[in-house]
């Protein structure tokens, strides 16, 4: 979560996670309009494309009656 400040007074005003946001300072009365820039990347593990081409060239050669052993 991040801190949210007016950017006028400096008064903390939330702690939020967000995409869009419009909050009213109460002591300055600023409106603070703030958007994120870019969504936070989430951790993904790589694939292996070895095995998954191996494996499509495998089931295309069963389905045309080739044997997996003739298959690269």
């Amino acid at each position: 979560m991040k801190e949210i400040r007016c950017e006028n007074c400096r008064r903390k005003l939330a702690m939020a996670e967000y995409t869009r946001l419009s909050i009213k300072c109460p002591r300055c009365r600023a409106l603070n309009v703030l958007r994120a820039e870019r969504p936070e990347p989430e951790c993904r593990r790589a694939s292996d494309s070895r095995k998954h081409s191996n494996d499509i060239l495998a089931h295309s050669a069963a389905n045309r009656g080739i044997s997996e052993s003739s298959v690269p």
